[in-house]
């Protein structure tokens, strides 16, 4: 690799030492900077915030972007193939992800360069570094956590289809029961995941313990997951500041650079929010349970999948037919739709095509965008940014739909990743960067939420008529290739449509911490928590957001229920008298009074499936069941493997 004028990056010391290949310089530049606290020794608020603090004067100074290529200096390092620079600035707590002016990371670079030996370096930090940061968050998000109201709230997706009536038989859907009591937070589901169309039905918790369980046992800031079938509890988080070994590091990035790279986003820089109109040319209103709120269209948001080849990386052929063999169920819908319904599914499918010029809900907009962004210009991802998958196929063309119907390079990108991961721990989505909030893809987010225009009723049709211009004009271009590059990027417009309440109890940014947690571990709260990033109208909450997925199919997720709960102490008192207690046959349980007082939404909930059946019994929402049996990520993680193999031995054996 030819030398860098270094002279081009004298404003930046970090830069200039690592372009200079003055290691001496740089030792001096980083032992300037001041030293990080110990994860164990940062207890309270305070500590945190003195701490985060610090963090930002040392990425001030590490982490810079303000030089040709938007490059940091770990990126410079990565260019220069200078493993010993890497090394220095990852011990100094360097953030690997940040995106250079291409939009993407240093890890990235160093994969696709076949750097494997600064790809392991990167490796072996990220995930201790991820780990010291959450840890270093976590008194701030427990304190605000605390300061917050206590509630119970229920959120609610399914799709919904003009066209197709059947959807709701193949789609899934769910209901989210979510409880927040000081900095204790639970949400109970049924829908574990999905594969090609095929439902997976979970009963599971997910509960966060911010000051940790009440017997010590379990340490604060557990991220436990409940499996009420298997009674089965595995905290999450088990193990994710803990060094990997060189195997592992190893196994890892020859893992990576199997597939190629791809990177989702969303860009909700130029969001406007249009009025929906009725007949009379007034403002859309409508009831979402028991809040007024106004429709709106957010026009001008672009979902893109920019993607880059990986020299030595398997083919597409070869990329969908190892991720095949990892499937357990199949994608048939022989037992679900008829011959004239698949035809109907596929047809609308079809339609997302840009080969079918789409509709002017597309909303196509292929402005200028970068993947590094300043305050006033920012992107917010939809998805973890991986290292794999391979953006030059035609399975891309599907939309966020066929990620479960067709099979998109994304959902089995991440099936390759967590296949060929050796270590839970290693896998940077799978433990703490959601948490921390700045994970591959959503480290941009950092300067701000992008406030979104709202646009007078007056100039909806002029407004329209432009971007039905501009999507005629820019619908060609949708999916794009550089000629004689590596790189394929493919944009898609969205318009979903939203709700705003100003009467919602909670607002945006109380919310946006506990999804933060949620999402983890929930694709669909992730979703929802990547569109409540945007800053909207203030005062105003989305209780209800439809988002497109091909033109005649959306997702829609609605707040369908928010109670506030009252204070444990408030329920130590017995009932005066027990002429108003119920019969024991219409009792729920022998302390059903005081289930009612504490939970009294649970009795509207007595007669809906799944485990709603079982939330009526919770005295305590936030108690570990004593009769399940701990395990860890590595154990799950086996027996899920060996749950595959049997049947594949199964199939190869019918």
């Amino acid at each position: 690799m030819a030398g860098v004028d270094a002279a081009r990056y004298a404003h930046s010391p970090a830069h200039h030492a690592v372009a200079a290949r003055d290691h001496a310089a740089l030792r001096r530049v980083l032992d300037a900077l001041p030293r990080a606290r110990r994860p164990e020794e940062i207890r309270t608020e305070a500590d945190s915030v003195a701490e985060e603090a610090r963090a930002e004067a040392v990425s001030a100074v590490i982490d810079r972007r303000d030089v040709p290529g938007r490059e940091t200096p770990l990126h410079l390092a990565v260019r220069l193939c200078d493993p010993t620079a890497a090394e220095m600035l990852m011990a100094a707590g360097a953030d690997w992800s940040l995106q250079n002016e291409q939009g993407w990371s240093a890890l990235q670079e160093a994969i696709c360069t076949r750097e494997e030996a600064l790809a392991r370096v990167i490796v072996r930090h990220y995930q201790p570094l991820a780990w010291a940061k959450w840890c270093r968050r976590l008194p701030r998000v427990v304190a605000a956590m605390r300061r917050m109201r206590d509630f119970y709230m229920e959120i609610t997706f399914h799709f919904e289809s003009s066209v197709i009536p059947f959807i709701s038989r193949i789609a899934p859907s769910d209901t989210y029961r979510v409880w927040k009591r000081g900095s204790n937070l639970r949400a109970d589901m049924t829908l574990a995941g999905f594969d090609g169309f095929k439902i997976q039905r979970s009963d599971q918790t997910i509960l966060f313990l911010g000051e940790g369980s009440e017997d010590g046992k379990v340490p604060p800031g557990s991220l436990c997951m409940i499996n009420h079938k298997d009674k089965e509890i595995m905290n999450a988080l088990e193990g994710a500041g803990t060094p990997a070994s060189d195997a592992e590091v190893q196994q890892e990035v020859a893992a990576m650079s199997q597939t190629n790279i791809f990177r989702p986003g969303i860009d909700v820089t130029q969001a406007l929010l249009l009025p929906q109109l009725t007949w009379r040319r007034q403002e859309r209103t409508e009831a979402v349970g028991p809040w007024k709120a106004k429709v709106y269209e957010m026009n001008h948001v672009v979902v893109s999948v920019k993607s880059r080849r990986v020299p030595g990386a398997m083919t597409d052929e070869e990329f969908f037919s190892s991720c095949n063999d990892n499937d357990i169920e199949s994608e048939g819908f022989d037992d679900v739709l008829t011959e004239e319904e698949k035809k109907q599914l596929e047809a609308a499918l079809k339609m997302d095509s840009p080969d079918a010029g789409g509709e002017d809900q597309s909303d196509s907009f292929a402005g200028p965008r970068h993947s590094c962004f300043e305050p006033r210009e920012r992107e917010v991802p939809i998805e973890d940014m991986s290292v794999s998958g391979n953006g030059e196929g035609k399975h891309d063309k599907k939309g966020w739909f066929s990620n479960w119907g067709k099979r998109s390079q994304v959902s089995k990108s991440e099936g390759v990743k967590k296949m060929a991961s050796p270590r839970n721990s290693l896998c940077v989505d799978d433990k703490v960067s959601d948490l921390v909030i700045e994970s591959p893809s959503n480290v941009q987010t950092r300067p701000g939420r992008h406030s979104v225009d709202v646009v007078r009723p007056d100039d909806n049709r002029r407004i329209r008529e432009r971007d039905s211009r501009r999507h005629v004009a820019s619908a060609e271009n949708g999916h794009r290739r550089k000629e004689g590059s590596k790189e394929s990027e493919y944009k898609k417009g969205l318009r979903p449509v939203l709700w705003l309440s100003p009467n919602f109890p909670l607002r945006t940014e109380e919310l946006l911490p506990l999804l933060d947690i949620l999402a983890n571990k929930v694709k669909a709260i992730r979703r929802l928590r990547d569109l409540l990033t945007t800053k909207l109208p203030p005062g105003t909450f989305p209780v209800k957001v439809a988002i497109p997925v091909v033109p005649t199919i959306r997702v829609l997720v609605t707040f369908t229920k928010f109670e506030e709960l009252q204070p444990l102490d408030e329920f130590t008192t017995p009932p005066s008298s027990p002429d108003n207690s119920k019969s024991p046959a219409v009792q729920p349980s022998s302390s059903s009074w005081i289930q009612w007082i504490k939970a009294p939404y649970l009795q509207n909930l007595s007669t809906a499936p799944g485990p709603s059946s079982r939330v009526e019994d919770i005295q305590d929402p936030f108690a570990i069941p004593s009769n399940y049996v701990w395990t860890t990520p590595e154990e799950k993680k086996k027996k899920t493997q060996e749950n595959k193999n049997k049947s594949k031995k199964g199939r190869s054996g019918a």
